[in-house]
């Protein structure tokens, strides 16, 4: 099936009002803790228009903190998050949603009992102006817009490939296109900022390629700003334009992927070993060939 429409022209609410490569996101001095654990210490970073910013770091590091951080679920201890000039610190995560943040969850948070499609409709949640009552009648107003937002849904399906399970229950479909619907709905709220929180988790060879794709073409059709939390460093390396690593919540490194993979902090922090020890690009390498290995099997 070919695609109803570009998708740039689906999801009008994406651009934003600044030059392109200006900072839409800043990060100043965040800290979190728990107790008597930081989580996060005094971490800082922008992310500019256009751009895909990479988290990246062992377990524990800190990353998903920062994502909670930056949708509002958590509320730090110190330093600032604004976005498009914005503060969001003290906002509340449903405001923070209608500001323009979306989410991609690490863990599949989807309603398994209802449709690919309902699914991504729950995405349009904030963009429904009617109330309950002209819902339940389901006339005029009411009537126009399901109309209207249901076309935005059916295009971003298509544009997933995923036409052919619209109307199955998600709890029905496999994980890797599960995480697709997963992926929709995040771009069913038409967010100016992506959060992808390790998008390829769980997924084979093939399911991580397609995946992959579907990332560079919404970035290509919609010049959307997205910061990535992964783990898979073959992906990292091949989409970031720059990556900032963490260990033990402080930030190590930040600069463009090839420089990060071949800095003697990141290498230690991932693989324990020293200056003359395998770069992360033998790592990712590495990792290849075994899920390679896996596929043939």
């Amino acid at each position: 099936m070919t695609t109803i429409r570009p998708l740039s022209e689906a999801l009008t609410g994406t651009s934003v009002d600044i030059p392109h490569g200006q900072s839409l996101l800043r990060v100043d001095g965040l800290t979190m803790r728990f107790g008597g654990n930081t989580a996060v210490d005094d971490v800082s970073f922008d992310v500019g228009r256009g751009e895909l910013f990479a988290i990246i770091g062992p377990n524990g590091a800190g990353k998903t903190s920062i994502f909670n951080c930056m949708s509002g679920v958590y509320r730090p201890q110190a330093g600032d998050l604004t976005f498009l000039g914005e503060s969001l610190l003290d906002v509340r995560p449903d405001d923070i949603a209608r500001r323009g943040v979306s989410r991609m969850f690490q863990n599949i948070e989807l309603f398994d009992n209802l449709t690919v499609l309902d699914n991504l409709m729950l995405g349009r949640h904030q963009h429904l102006s009617y109330g309950m009552l002209a819902g339940m009648v389901y006339v005029g107003r009411a009537k126009r817009t399901e109309v209207v937002n249901r076309r935005i849904v059916e295009d971003i399906i298509d544009f997933l490939e995923i036409e052919s399970v619209r109307k199955f229950p998600v709890g029905m479909l496999p994980y890797g296109v599960k995480k697709r619907v997963e992926l929709g709905r995040a771009m069913a709220m038409e967010p100016k900022l992506l959060l992808l929180d390790e998008p390829v988790a769980g997924m084979n060879v093939e399911e991580t390629e397609d995946m992959a794709r579907f990332i560079l073409d919404i970035r290509e059709e919609l010049d959307l700003t997205m910061v990535l939390v992964e783990h898979d460093m073959g992906l990292v390396m091949d989409l970031a334009d720059r990556v900032m690593v963490l260990d033990f919540g402080v930030q190590i490194a930040l600069d463009t992927p090839d420089r990060v993979q071949r800095d003697p902090n990141v290498i230690q922090a991932y693989l324990g070993e020293g200056d003359e020890g395998p770069t992360l690009d033998d790592e990712a390498a590495a990792a290849e060939a075994r899920s390679g290995q896996e596929a043939r099997r």
